[in-house]
């Protein structure tokens, strides 16, 4: 897999190094990332690409949440070690709007993100198991692991949002999103199930005149 001696990479001052991402069927460029010596070493050890988020400050695992895992072919660096060159095979699209790459700038290939197609990924992920895939684990270890995710990702939007971090909450939200539809495939509950019952209740007036009655 490596073609170098990891003791003579070149990191920056922050401890990081750019990663470049490309399809290793079609030479594609799919996108473009840091990783630190933790990130590139778990990457060594899973065969999948992980990175280092220079705005979360944290590890991330590309396809943790989407499922779109990026399975290591080889790893090169340049002629000055200070930048990688990460060959992958995709499970799905490189870029968070859904286009295989971060480069493409054809608007015609970029499909909008749709709660329907992730719940279909999620769903996938249960039916058919993919060894490495944080959904199929989650499904794996059942109900109660999966609700104890929820449990802990609830109690993330809340401290994030206590602090008044928007950013912050937004990305906890997500992830509550996510181990939400987790929870919901499980129990085979679709998204329209949901849309459906909010419908029934015409929520904003029934919640307005709850909190009227309680005040």
């Amino acid at each position: 897999m490596l073609s170098f001696d990891i003791d003579k990479l070149k990191f920056n001052s922050d401890g990081l190094i750019p990663a470049i991402i490309i399809d290793d069927a079609t030479k594609q460029v799919l996108m473009l990332a840091y990783m630190n010596k933790e990130s590139l070493k778990i990457s060594l050890e899973r065969e999948l690409t992980c990175f280092w988020s220079r705005s979360r400050k944290e590890l991330w695992l590309k396809g943790e949440t989407s499922g779109n895992y990026q399975h290591i072919i080889s790893i090169k660096t340049d002629c000055d070690s200070d930048t990688l060159l990460i060959s992958v095979k995709p499970d799905g699209p490189a870029c968070h709007l859904g286009t295989v790459s971060c480069f493409d700038d054809n608007k015609n290939f970029c499909k909008k993100f749709d709660l329907n197609d992730l719940m279909k990924l999620i769903k996938g992920r249960k039916s058919e198991k993919v060894e490495g895939s944080y959904t199929s684990y989650l499904f794996d270890k059942g109900l109660d692991k999966i609700l104890k995710k929820v449990g802990e990702e609830s109690t993330e939007v809340i401290i994030a949002a206590k602090a008044q971090d928007k950013a912050e909450t937004i990305y906890e939200i997500a992830d509550l999103t996510y181990h939400v539809l987790v929870l919901m495939a499980e129990a085979g509950i679709e998204p329209q199930d949901i849309i459906n019952e909010l419908e029934s209740r015409h929520v904003i007036d029934h919640k307005v005149k709850q909190e009227k009655m309680t005040s």
